[in-house]
């Protein structure tokens, strides 16, 4: 989506607060002993507040109102009975809509202590913040995933090379179909003023690819390695890029 007038961007603003909010106020909720399921209810009753529509469960019939994955699971994790235990990697992944504007973030975080996850959850937010440093009106879409791939083995840490980012507005997914987490030098589209981006590097202690688990929803790595991804909504301008899910 490219917007065209103030009443888009304010639109758009009031659902990426919402799923902001949504997002936090889960991961304020996640302590040992609660289950996903108890999670992705809390979400449910905020989308209800809200007024808004789970992105995952109106477009893909997901079997929840948001994605909640932990430890070897990477994305698209479906709530249920797993229990969280101290020490876990939580990933809470929230999207949806309201007034047919869309807005998708996403979280990963450490419940208890553990210096080797929190490690790994802190150069996500840092890859994400060098890489949206690149999402300027006139730039070649393939600076963000350049910029990602680099950060993070820098850091020590690898990218998982089958899981992008995309663009979004008037649905979940829309054009450009892929925001990449490596450099592609065939990727030279440039980014336009007013394009509305989902952008979120997945960050791993060691998997470059995810593949599907035992149900048709949960992806995971093969080698249980830990991924941490970030993942915000913005806009890209002329100068920093809005974030709409802070």
């Amino acid at each position: 989506m490219i917007i065209k007038t103030d009443e888009e961007l304010v639109a758009l603003k009031e659902i990426g607060k919402i799923v902001a909010s949504i997002r936090d106020e889960m991961r304020r909720a996640t302590k040992p002993g609660i289950t996903t399921r108890d999670l992705d209810e809390i979400g449910r009753d905020l989308f209800e507040k809200f007024e808004a529509i789970s992105g995952p469960k109106s477009e893909y019939d997901f079997p929840g109102y948001t994605c909640i994955s932990v430890n070897e699971e990477v994305a698209h994790g479906i709530p249920g009975n797993r229990v969280i235990k101290d020490g876990d990697l939580v990933n809470i992944d929230v999207s949806g809509s309201k007034n047919g504007y869309f807005a998708d973030t996403g979280i990963s975080f450490v419940v208890g202590d553990s210096p080797e996850l929190t490690g790994l959850c802190d150069a996500a937010e840092v890859v994400f913040k060098e890489a949206i440093k690149k999402a300027k009106a006139g730039s070649k879409q393939n600076r963000i995933g350049k910029t990602v791939e680099s950060t993070a083995n820098r850091l020590g840490y690898r990218v998982i090379l089958n899981l992008t980012g995309h663009g979004i507005g008037r649905a979940l997914h829309e054009s450009p179909d892929h925001i990449l987490n490596y450099f592609d030098p065939r990727d030279t589209n440039l980014l336009r003023e007013g394009m509305v981006l989902a952008v979120e590097p997945f960050v791993s202690t060691k998997a470059e690819e995810i593949v599907k688990g035992n149900d048709e929803w949960t992806l995971i790595t093969e080698d249980n390695s830990f991924v941490a991804q970030v993942e915000h909504t913005i806009v890209v301008t002329k100068g920093e890029p809005i974030i709409l899910t802070k």
